[in-house]
């Protein structure tokens, strides 16, 4: 038995592009007028080709036609005859069963996507990427699902594989899952929210977008649906099911039902008795007249009859087994009639029979009464009047009238519950005499209306009392019965059935609605509410028949029939019969449409056209069925049958609305089962025509399971090689030869498959399906069931194969990229087209690596022959690649992105890393990233010089518009990658726009800056070229660290130079300012000494770490020591202006000339104010311009411990003197406010307080306490001692 791995659904919704049944082919059961539907050309083209017959002699243009068109007509009536015996065995199969039983251990199979069903997912990813839905995701779950909508949904492999009918929504999961575990698991760990709480999210984010708002109201009655289809299937729905796969009708399985006597269990049990004893003697026929098949050895003779025998034992062992009259157990689950197109397979509970309280009806009956003629025995002054009655109930009387003129118009309303009222109506006359206790009765009528009565009104004649002069009395009157709703056809017909109406007489029938899907007929009595008797329509077929013989009245026929039942009706108009039909066809549901019979009135109808129907629905006519039931099975040959069967089945199974992939339902293999083990199947030719069907589909692009493939080649392969479990069989030729053939196509479609192994298993799916492919692959290659084959013929095979692969997806990516190569166009546009189908390229790697890596699970070397298999397929792209930068300008520089791009995939791919394609694309771009660096260092080299020549030490925050940019120079220069640029300079250059002050980091010149960009973005080019190999990398790296110093070591000494010119051109007054340049100078000595840790020093990993350090050192001496000369240099200046202060102060000594003649003055603090703004103004200019806070403290230390070192010194030389009182008052001023300045400025205390501030406070309090004895109040406020407050 196969193992099927699925199971039917009921409920689904069936693929419009696949279910669909096709055009259906004429009945054997027809082969002339009784249908008007034959073939496809109906009853007129069969009946014109059989009249063409008497006219064969006489040549036309059409005989060719006409011929073409009976034989087509004659083999569809073959093949629809062969059809009906398969039927015939299969409906014993089913109703008999005792060798098989219905698999219950089914894998699940999921619902197919069709083309519709993609673009509605489509639209609804879309929709969400739109943010169309309500569904609520961050930016990384939306990044995913574009990820997923671009990569997969878009895709045209996924177009394939949906019209290859392999395609379930459960596959899209999938896909959706591996790689949203592959995005979760690069995510960051989150606390408190594990990576599973995250996909677990993202799954039921993914649900909740693929079914969408409509299907999520749906959701009950699929979840309903999708249960049932794990239940076995009853026999009804079995039959159904084959009904659909070999094409029978519904009444022909009817007919056959009753015929093969498939409710009878006793006359089936003889019927397997009959057949088994059938194959006994045919087996002893064959041994009587040595009519063996052609077997691969003579000894097997003898062998094949007792395999007969055993066979035919162990069926009277299984038969025996069952119970007496009892048979095989019958289900409780009926059918229950469905819109949809399966449905055979809707399953559930059938209601009670109907009882005739179920059936109520209900008329409405308008009476009007019109007037009344021939009345003559009444005088003409009397007053006359009416009454009415239905079914004995409420009497209604019209108005009073005279004699003279007895007319009304008077309506009475009434309301009954009987098909078949009585009606009287009463005509009186008022009484004159004194005891006359009742009117007098001139007349009545009683009538029986119909709701198919007439609506007008006419004359009645009404009976009269006896002796009445009125013999003619006649009244006016009409009778309208309404039809309820729930009545759909009524009217008196002949009828005779075998389970109701068993007598042939006329009764009144009414076709009665009892709820949506149920239909009664039934018959009725006068004046009665319930039916006598109802027939349930549900499982009818109604059609015409012709007239049946010992039956009397009635002229045109009808009948319904059902399994065990038929019911003959008769009426007598053919108009009321086509009614009668047409109601019943409805009601029933079936899906065979009553033809009207054609009524032709030439004389010779009879004799051409009416020839007698195998079958049909006339019980008269069973000639047809009877050669169908009566046929001995052992008579047939039963594999080109089940060939047939099989074939029809896998059809039917393909075109469902299932992803079986090839595997047959549960029903369809307990069928199949039985219909082998009863009727003697070969099990491997049983195989081996389901070989040769599976790879019909595969071979027009349909998957199928290659598990599904190994298993039936496994089956074949045992027995054909004399190796099956159950001991060595017989093995015809005929047999070996199908299994050679089947052995060698199967070879060519599994090396196809596994060259197209991208289409054919698009994204991994099915899954395990190329393992298996590779599996099924080396077990076909073996010669012999024992003998493996050697594994160097298989990897030889796939090898091949994985090279016409790479050829192939390549020429398919080109077409989806419609990339042409064109010498003609421009070497840019080349280029770029290379850089995009490079990207291409990868990403289908990259796909091939994450889909189709389950090869190393069959095989140890697959990993080996897909990196051979990415090498070829990159040396495809690799002559593309080399023609195109062949073309570009010898000092272009756009191709490195191209280099970046791939060297970055080829480095993460072990099995591709230095590879031939690898190390080619090295040996292509080491002379250009030779030549690149060259240039790069020569332009610099040059704007350098050239910036120093121009420098106007402008700091670059003060230069809005001057951003570092390579200088235009007569040579052509290299430009920097795009997209190498160092992050800083994106928000230096829109803080530049947007006019904001940069921030004060970026204080240095305009060439430094320049130069530390470029040999930035140079390092960081060249360290984003990520190189392979390390020797190369290794040179590149020390080289660049090499230009770096020499750039930076030229740049401080250039900086030092200017530096040095411009002191020199300093004033030495207290006019003396620091320039900004110079604070320029001091920032860019700062750049340097960070950029040097970054751009001149190598890895630590690196062999001449010492060497590299110790020239790294160098460079930082350098810098040290150049910074100390500059702030040296710079102190020394502010310390001139100092001393120039302090020699005018010299010219009021004591004892000289012009302290005599100066004493006699009044000068004021002119002098110490101007030094003290002096200070003041240059640190400002210092703190402001300066971008380094430790430089900043450095030069105020240096400043005012020289400061206070060179007033020490002057106070020193004047140990003996006593100061001036304008001396005094000056210094006081001016080292009070020096103090206080700097210690505003940061200056620690310990600098502040040094010993030169000790001694010059000291002696400034001795001086200033002599100068208060002598001169009073001449220091006019200024006093050490307040400045200690003051600072306190």
């Amino acid at each position: 038995m196969l193992d099927p791995s699925s199971s039917e659904d009921t409920g689904g919704e069936s693929d419009p592009e696949v279910a669909q049944e096709p055009p259906r082919k004429p009945s054997a059961f027809l082969v002339a007028g009784k249908r008007g539907n034959i073939g496809r050309a109906g009853a007129q083209q069969l009946q014109g080709a059989e009249a063409g017959k008497g006219a064969k002699d006489s040549p036309s243009a059409g005989d060719d036609e006409e011929r073409k068109g009976r034989e087509r007509v004659q083999k569809e009536e073959k093949e629809g005859r062969t059809k009906l015996q398969i039927y015939v065995f299969v409906m014993r199969c089913i109703s008999y069963s005792f060798n098989a039983k219905q698999p219950t251990d089914m894998a699940r199979r999921q619902q197919k996507v069709n083309k519709q069903q993609l673009q509605t997912v489509k639209e609804r990813f879309l929709n969400f990427l739109n943010g169309e839905t309500q569904i609520v995701a961050d930016e990384a779950f939306c990044n995913a699902v574009r990820s997923y909508y671009e990569g997969f949904l878009k895709s045209e492999r996924v177009s394939r594989m949906v019209q290859s009918g392999g395609c379930s929504a459960n596959d899209f999961r999938e896909v959706f899952k591996k790689n949203i575990e592959r995005r979760v698991r690069s995510l960051p760990e989150i606390d408190g929210l594990s990576k599973e709480t995250v996909l677990s999210s993202w799954i039921t984010k993914y649900d909740a977008i693929y079914r969408g708002e409509e299907d999520l109201r749906r959701q009950p009655q699929r979840a309903h649906l999708s249960a049932v289809s794990e239940l076995i299937l009853s026999k009804e729905q079995l039959y159904e099911m084959f009904q659909q796969i070999l094409g029978i009708r519904k009444f022909e399985h009817q007919l056959l039902y009753n015929a093969c006597q498939l409710d009878n269990v006793d006359e089936q049990a003889a019927q397997i008795r009959r057949e088994l004893d059938g194959r006994l003697q045919l087996a002893e026929k064959i041994v009587r007249e040595k009519k063996y098949p052609k077997f691969v050895s003579a000894d097997m003779e003898a062998l094949h009859i007792e395999e007969l025998s055993s066979s035919v034992n162990l069926l009277m062992a299984n038969l025996e087994s069952l119970p007496v009259s009892k048979g095989v157990p019958d289900f409780k689950q009926k059918l229950k009639r469905s819109s949809m197109n399966n449905s055979f397979l809707d399953i559930g509970d059938e209601g009670d029979n109907l009882s005739k309280s179920n059936i109520v009806l209900s008329f409405n009956l308008e009476v009007v009464i019109v007037e009344v003629q021939g009345l003559k025995s009444v005088a003409p002054n009397r007053i006359v009047y009416c009454t009415m009655e239905v079914d004995g109930g409420e009497k209604l009387q019209t108005d009073q009238a005279e004699a003279s003129k007895p007319q009304w118009g008077t309506q009475g309303d009434f309301t009954t519950t009987h098909p078949l009222p009585l009606v009287k109506v009463k005509f009186f006359t008022e009484s004159t005499g004194v005891l006359a206790l009742e009117d007098k009765e001139l007349g009545r009528v009683v009538l029986n209306p119909t709701t198919s009565g007439p609506k007008q009104a006419e004359f009645h004649r009404m009976v009269v009392p006896k002796n009445s002069q009125d013999t003619d009395l006649r009244i006016k009157l009409a009778v309208r019965m309404g039809k309820p709703p729930n009545m759909k056809h009524s009217g008196y017909l002949y009828g005779l059935g075998h389970r109701v109406w068993k007598r042939w007489k006329k009764r009144y029938f009414v076709l009665v609605q009892v709820s949506q899907y149920t239909f009664a007929m039934c018959s009725y009595r006068e004046r009665k509410a319930e039916p006598q008797e109802l027939m349930q329509l549900e499982g009818y077929t109604v059609d015409y028949c012709d007239p049946q013989t010992g039956l009397q009245g009635g002229r045109v026929f009808f009948n319904a029939v059902k399994e065990g039942d038929l019911v003959t009706f008769a009426c007598d108009d053919e108009q009321d019969r086509v009614l009668w039909v047409q109601a019943i066809y409805r009601a029933t549901g079936q899906s065979y449409k009553p033809i009207p019979p054609i009524h032709n009135k030439s004389t010779n109808y009879k004799e051409e056209n009416m020839k007698p129907s195998a079958i049909s629905l006339d019980p008269s006519q069973c000639q047809g069925v009877e050669d169908l039931i009566s046929a001995a099975p052992s008579s047939f040959d039963h594999a080109a049958l089940f060939t047939v069967l099989q074939k029809h089945t896998l059809q039917h199974r393909m075109n469902d609305s299932f992803s079986c992939l090839g595997w047959f339902s549960p029903g369809q293999v307990f069928v199949l089962d039985e219909y082998c083990a009863r009727y003697g199947v070969r099990g491997c030719h049983r195989h081996l025509s389901y070989l040769k069907d599976l790879m019909d589909y595969a071979e027009n692009s349909v998957l199928v399971d290659p598990m599904l493939l190994h298993y039936s080649y496994a089956f074949c392969a045992s027995h054909i090689h004399g190796n099956r479990p159950d001991g060595t069989g017989t093995v015809t030729l005929e047999e070996k030869e199908q299994f050679e053939a089947i052995r060698s196509r199967l070879i060519v479609l599994l090396e196809n498959q596994i060259t197209h192994f991208r289409y054919c298993f698009p994204f991994g799916r099915p899954d395990g399906a190329l393992k298996a492919t590779l599996s099924l692959l080396e077990r076909v290659l073996m010669k012999d069931i024992t003998t493996p084959v050697p594994s160097e013929e298989t990897k030889r095979r796939v090898q091949k194969c994985l090279e016409k692969a790479a050829q192939i997806n390549y020429s398919q990516l080109m077409d989806y990229t419609q990339i042409n190569v064109n010498p003609e166009e421009v070497p840019e546009k080349r280029l770029e087209d290379m850089l995009r189908f490079g990207e291409l390229c990868i990403e289908v790697l990259q796909q091939n690596e994450e889909h189709h890596s389950e090869g190393r699970e069959a095989f140890s070397w697959w990993p080996e022959l897909m990196a051979e298999h990415a090498e070829t397929f990159l040396s495809l792209y690799r002559a593309d690649m080399d023609s195109a930068l062949q073309v570009q300008p010898v000092d272009s520089w756009n191709s490195f992105p191209l280099f970046q791009l791939l060297n970055n995939f080829l480095q993460a791919e072990s099995h591709l890393c230095n590879g031939p394609f690898h190390k080619h694309l090295q040996d292509l771009f080491i002379p250009l990233v030779v030549r690149y660096i060259d240039l790069m260092e020569t332009s610099i080299a040059q704007s350098i010089h050239r910036g120093f020549q121009q420098e106007t030490w402008q700091s670059v925050k003060l230069l809005a518009n001057n951003l570092p940019k390579v200088p235009s120079l007569p040579l052509t220069l290299p430009q920097m990658p795009s997209f190498s640029v160092p992050a800083w300079i994106g928000p230096l250059y829109e803080n530049t726009l947007q006019g904001v002050n940069l921030p004060d980091i970026y204080n240095g010149s305009a060439t430094s800056e320049d130069l530390f960009w470029k040999l930035d973005a140079l390092q960081m080019f060249v360290m984003d070229l990520h190189w392979p190999e390390q020797e190369f990398a290794k040179h590149l790296e020390q080289r660049l660290k090499l230009m770096a110093s020499d750039m930076m070591e030229a740049c401080v000494k250039r900086t030092k130079s200017a530096f040095d010119a411009k002191m020199q051109k300093m004033s030495k007054s207290t006019e003396f300012r620091v320039p900004r340049s110079v604070c320029t100078m001091f920032n860019m000595l700062l750049d340097a000494k960070k950029q040097c840790s970054k751009l001149c020093v190598l890895d630590c990993n690196q062999e001449t770490d010492i060497q590299w350090q110790q020239y790294h050192s160098r460079i930082d001496v350098l810098i040290d020591d150049t910074f100390k000369e500059m702030i040296v240099s710079l102190i020394s200046k502010c310390t001139v202006v100092l001393e120039g202060v302090l020699s005018k102060l010299s010219r009021y000594d004591e004892g000289t000339f012009f302290s005599s003649i100066l004493s006699f003055t009044k000068p004021g603090m002119d002098l110490a104010d101007t030094y003290i703004v002096f200070v003041r103004q240059n640190q400002d200019i210092l703190r402001d311009s300066i971008n380094d806070e430790v430089c900043i403290e450095k030069v105020f230390d240096q400043w005012y411990a020289s400061s206070m070192r060179a007033v020490c010194v002057w106070l020193t030389d004047r140990l003996d003197l006593q100061l001036h009182i304008y001396q005094l008052k000056v210094l006081i001023k001016i080292v009070k406010k020096t103090y206080r300045d700097f210690r505003l400025q940061g200056v620690l205390d310990g600098t502040l307080n040094n010993k030169s501030y000790e001694t010059i406070y000291n002696r400034l309090t001795v001086e200033e306490a002599t100068a208060a004895v002598k001169a009073g109040n001449g220091l006019q406020g200024f006093s050490m001692r307040d400045s200690d407050e003051e600072d306190s």
